[in-house]
């Protein structure tokens, strides 16, 4: 570990200023927090502050990860007792330093030199950082600190307008590094560095539509519908002869996707960043599932037979850069006629322009049909922007779906014994930051996938009890329902009916995972079209 000197800020100062954020259950407080402890900090401590913070300790944009199994952790903390007789203060920087070394380690002895380096992390620390540090291990901080507050709290530290701040986030995909240039550039620097061709950017997400009137009345009378392809979201960049195709997560899957790689350089310009949906398909053409999609984004060998295992489909609906000219300032409606002259119709996503609620009902009826998941609606004068969900972009889907996250998991019995196949499920309390369960379901799953999902979750694990284990939230599903309940059998105080696992979603992260504030809207939108029972009140 690297020897901490006079002018390092300890980790003792962050560590006490996640326990005041976590005291405290206003925004405007936790922004002021966070904007005095930035600027107190050198220009070299920013990035590795911010990333400990929000309990990510890498960019969204780095690959890398700390690999820490429980089976580690807990060794680590058994062999700590010795290393706590020796009182040497902990660094930000030498933290940071620390985290990487451990995601670093690589060969045969890779998993004792990860539990040695934190075994001497844990030792040094206090009980105040070893919290700190262990949350940041399990990917749980819970203070009430996400994305959209740290971008809060970077402005109010630089004194940089926020929507500049969330726009450059928008490109460089990296927390650390805009409040870095944010503090120590201003404003100025934050322009000059845009949007970068093969660098990941973060993409616009959109708001679940309840109501086809109310898209309609948000978006003027007039929308663009689109089909919601059951695939993966892709963002597909080309300077020169140089392709990279990167996933909605930010990784970088140009190795796994050959194909896509020979259509960009087919395509007749030199540079641009296009949006779109890839799609596994069978020889008709067909959509396959969503996790026959997912094995070919995590093959990095034998790709030749897995492109004839899993032929892909493309499907565009944006383009954000082209030939010099950045064009996420441009309407949708702009953006889509350039898209039109740049590829052919069979590239493009299945689209029209409606008026109507019949119109969008009926094309939605056809996407169902094609074996799609839904409609996007689009208003025809919206930019392209990231930082929070908006009324610009909705999503249309005919079946009541939530994405949870897994926050433990059973063993299960009978034909499921010997596999973790109870899942606890949560939504996301987007104030503190914690899981809110509101059930279990051990349904559709197939063996396959619960034995894989075993192994994915015993790596994830944060504590083993007698039935399974309390594991990180990391591990993403799609789950449909027939009905939101009141329940006192969880601290959320709902329970989902018929609770079942629709997709693994390997393209989601914890950040994107369904908040409590949505559940309780959904539970209140159903009485709507009934009346209320003595539970319900």
């Amino acid at each position: 570990m690297t020897p901490t000197t006079a002018d390092d800020t300890s980790f003792a100062r962050l560590a006490e200023l996640t326990q005041r954020l976590e005291a405290t259950t206003k925004r405007l407080e936790k922004r002021a927090l966070l904007a005095a402890f930035l600027r107190s900090l050198r220009r070299d401590e920013v990035a590795p502050a911010v990333h400990l913070i929000v309990g990510r300790i890498f960019a969204e944009s780095d690959a890398r990860a700390l690999n820490v199994g429980w089976a580690t952790l807990k060794k680590a903390l058994g062999g700590t007792k010795q290393a706590s007789l020796v009182a040497r203060s902990l660094s930000i920087l030498g933290v940071s330093q620390t985290f990487a070394q451990i995601a670093e380690a690589r060969g045969p002895d890779s998993t004792r030199a990860r539990r040695r380096l934190l075994e001497s992390l844990l030792g040094r620390a206090s009980s105040g950082e070893r919290d700190v540090l262990l949350k940041n291990v399990f990917g749980e901080m819970r203070i009430g600190v996400n994305e959209g507050v740290m971008l809060e709290g970077i402005a109010d530290a630089s004194g940089v307008d926020l929507d500049t701040v969330r726009t450059a986030h928008m490109f460089l995909g990296d927390l650390g590094m805009i409040a870095e240039i944010a503090l120590f550039e201003g404003a100025d620097g934050l322009h000059v560095r845009g949007l970068r061709l093969l660098a990941p950017m973060k993409p616009m997400l959109a708001e679940m539509a309840e109501d086809l009137d109310e898209v309609l009345a948000v978006h003027g009378g007039m929308t663009a519908i689109e089909y919601k392809l059951d695939g993966a979201r892709i963002q597909i960049h080309r300077k020169g002869d140089a392709v990279k195709i990167f996933s909605r997560r930010l990784s970088d899957v140009t190795s796994s996707l050959p194909e896509l790689v020979a259509i960009a350089k087919g395509l007749p310009a030199s540079e641009f960043l296009l949006e779109g949906e890839v799609v596994a398909v069978d020889r008709d053409g067909k959509p396959l599932p969503f996790q026959d999609l997912m094995r070919r984004f995590r093959r990095v060998h034998g790709i030749e037979s897995a492109q004839e295992e899993i032929p892909l489909k493309l499907y565009l609906f944006d383009v954000l850069h082209l030939d010099g000219r950045t064009l996420i300032d441009e309407p949708y409606r702009v953006r889509w006629e350039i898209l039109e002259r740049l590829v052919p119709p069979n590239l493009l996503t299945a689209r029209r322009v409606a008026q109507h609620k019949e119109e969008i009902e009926a094309f939605l009826k056809e996407a169902l049909v094609a074996g799609h998941e839904g409609l996007m609606a689009k208003q025809l004068e919206s930019t392209y922007s990231v930082g929070k969900r908006g009324k610009k972009w909705f999503k249309i889907k005919p079946a009541d779906h939530l994405d949870l996250a897994i926050t433990a998991a059973e063993w299960g019995s009978g034909r499921r014994e010997g596999w973790l196949s109870n899942y606890w499920l949560a939504v996301r309390d987007d104030k503190s930051g914690a899981f809110q369960m509101i059930g279990k379901t051990f349904k559709g799953l197939t063996d396959e996938e619960f034995k894989a999902m075993t192994e994915r979750l015993r790596g994830l694990a944060t504590s083993e009890e007698r039935w399974g284990f309390h594991v990180r939230p990391e591990t993403v599903v799609e789950v449909a329902y027939n009905e939101i309940q009141r329940s006192p059998h969880y601290p959320s105080g709902f329970a989902l009916r018929f609770a079942r696992i629709v997709r693994i979603r390997d393209d989601k992260g914890p950040q994107d995972v369904d908040t409590y504030e949505r559940l309780k809207d959904l539970y209140a939108k159903q009485f709507e079209r009934k009346g209320r029972g003595p539970d319900d009140l």
